[in-house]
C-alpha cells in the first residue's frame, strides 16, 4: 500500500472542512442548520449564522481540518509501514 503525502492530505482535508463550515454558516444565515452552527460556535470563536460568521467558521474549519488531516495521515502512514515491515520479515 502507498503512503499518504502528509502535507497534501492535510491541505485537502483542511480545504474540504473549511468549505463545509463556510457553506454551513451561510446556509444557517438563510435559516437552514442554525442549530449545527450554534453548537459549532462553542468550539469556533466568532462562528455565527451570518455572512461574516461563515467566513470565520471557514477559516477555523480549514485549520481544524488540516490538523486532523495531518493526524489521520500520520497514523495511516505508521500503520502502513508497520504492515510492510511484517510482510518483509515473513518472506526473509
Amino acid at each position: 500500500m502507498n503512503k499518504f503525502n502528509l502535507w497534501k492530505f492535510c491541505l485537502a482535508l483542511g480545504i474540504v472542512w473549511g468549505a463545509a463550515s463556510l457553506l454551513a454558516g451561510w446556509c444557517a444565515a438563510l435559516g437552514w442548520g442554525e442549530l449545527y452552527v450554534r453548537v459549532m460556535s462553542s468550539i469556533y470563536i466568532g462562528y455565527e449564522p451570518t455572512f461574516l460568521g461563515g467566513i470565520i467558521g471557514g477559516i477555523w474549519g480549514f485549520f481544524d481540518g488540516a490538523i486532523f488531516g495531518l493526524a489521520i495521515a500520520f497514523v495511516y502512514n505508521a500503520l502502513v509501514s508497520e504492515k510492510k515491515k511484517t510482510k518483509t520479515r515473513k518472506k526473509g
